[in-house]
């Protein structure tokens, strides 16, 4: 149990704080200390002797903070101060949690992040970092010719708002391991994000592009399918294998992903979360595609004979090998880019003024040009769809492996609110005819 504790003054405005804290194993006393500034100025080295202590304002400040200090290591709150810089915090830290905590794309992004933060504030000791470092931070952040990329103009606000994420993040940790006794980045209202409606095509362009793909190398063709019908992630969609169909039942089953990392290559890891793992329903002639998919890989790779690599899963590269996550995501915006549909005949045509297929004059008005869409898009597309046909969210949250309702809500708002009114719309033309009919 600490007593009263002592007062030192050691400048103007700084004093020493000194509360006894009972005896160690050899009897010893146990003294803990803190030197604190206060407000208020005294210019006396001492204040012996001195007539006005008790009326003393600069002491006055300090003898309240004696208390909060003594009242702390009562209650077992009191951190001692530590000469640990937020560098030496952060490089322990990702030793003891992040190494065998964070997923490896997870960890690789943090240390991308950390790489930035400690230029700016990893000499600082940890227990002194403050609001006012953070809100300098991200000002800086903000700054043009701060992209590393060598782009021009500043970092987005969702990648400063990740800045702040990982901060916060990190010095809760700090705080739970009783290093530092607040999380300063809590006190800091993090930079503001622009919410944007989701990216994705309507039910004449997805036509379209089932239309466009039609002409494409079959394993683009199913992959391109399964993400509309399935709304998989891009990782979910290259970690699966043939094991993971069942043909009989029409479903598919979500249990691990695929990722590629620099240094490490393509790998297998556990889906996002857990929710992710999951068993969804694929569309029979969907179902169909995969049977006809299925003959076609064996068939490449009878082809490829002794330097097939072994592997099962459904999308691989020539030789059997994992296909990298990137390589979808490369080609896609090519395929987009050249393709133009012709509404007429509903063929993919070029850049001509006569349709070879039909053999009719090309009017613009005619023509259906596919508009850029990452390949991510054709999960946001595969969800709205199924809002458009007026399935519940929570059965699309469980289909995209969401981890809660509310992330299905917040995403597709805009499409959730466009379906209700043209449910309204339809109630209305329902009530219209009752009334016409009188």
């Amino acid at each position: 149990m600490a007593g009263k504790g002592t007062l030192q003054k050691r400048g103007p405005n700084s004093w020493k704080l000194t509360a006894a804290c009972g005896l160690d194993a050899e009897k010893k006393q146990i003294r803990k200390t803190k030197t604190i500034t206060v407000e208020q100025t005294c210019e006396l080295k001492s204040c012996k002797g001195c007539p006005k202590m008790k009326r003393c304002k600069a002491r006055g400040e300090a003898e309240k903070q004696l208390a909060l200090f003594v009242d702390e290591i009562e209650k077992g709150t009191f951190i001692e101060p530590t000469k640990l810089t937020l560098a030496d915090f952060v490089e322990r830290w990702l030793r003891d949690y992040g190494e065998t905590n964070l997923a490896p794309k997870t960890l690789h992004r943090y240390k991308g992040i950390l790489t930035r933060v400690l230029q700016a504030m990893g000499h600082i000791k940890i227990e002194k970092i403050r609001p006012t470092h953070l809100l300098e931070f991200y000002a800086n952040l903000q700054e043009d010719g701060i992209r590393e990329d060598g782009k021009e103009g500043k970092l987005s606000e969702k990648t400063i708002l990740y800045h702040h994420r990982v901060i916060s993040s990190i010095l809760n940790d700090a705080v739970q391991w009783q290093v530092i006794p607040f999380n300063p980045a809590s006190r800091v209202k993090p930079p503001k994000v622009p919410k944007h409606q989701a990216t994705c095509y309507d039910e004449e362009k997805v036509a379209a592009l089932l239309t466009a793909l039609e002409e494409e190398n079959f394993k683009y063709r199913v992959i391109v399918t399964l993400a509309i019908a399935t709304g998989l992630r891009r990782g979910e969609l290259m970690g699966l294998e043939w094991q993971d169909i069942d043909f009989d039942k029409s479903t598919l089953e979500v249990r691990q992903a695929s990722q590629y990392l620099p240094g490490k290559g393509t790998f297998t890891k556990e889906p996002k979360n857990e929710t992710s793992k999951r068993i969804i329903s694929v569309p029979a002639s969907v179902v169909a595609l995969l049977k006809q998919y299925k003959v076609y890989q064996a068939q490449e790779r009878l082809k490829v004979g002794e330097l097939w690599q072994g592997s099962e899963r459904l999308f691989t590269t020539w030789d059997g090998r994992p296909m990298h996550p990137d390589t979808i995501s490369k080609w896609f915006p090519k395929f987009l880019a050249k393709t133009i549909i012709h509404k007429p005949c509903n063929k993919v045509i070029g850049n001509v003024t006569h349709c070879p297929h039909c053999e009719k004059p090309v009017k613009k008005e005619e023509l259906i040009k596919l508009p850029p869409l990452p390949f991510h898009g054709l999960r946001h597309t595969s969800a709205t769809l199924l809002v458009g046909q007026g399935i519940h969210a929570k059965v699309i949250s469980e289909r995209l492996g969401h981890s809660n309702i509310s992330t299905t809500m917040n995403i597709y708002s805009h499409f959730i609110r466009r379906a209700d009114v043209e449910a309204a719309d339809k109630l209305e033309e329902l009530f219209t005819t009752k009334v016409d009919q009188k």
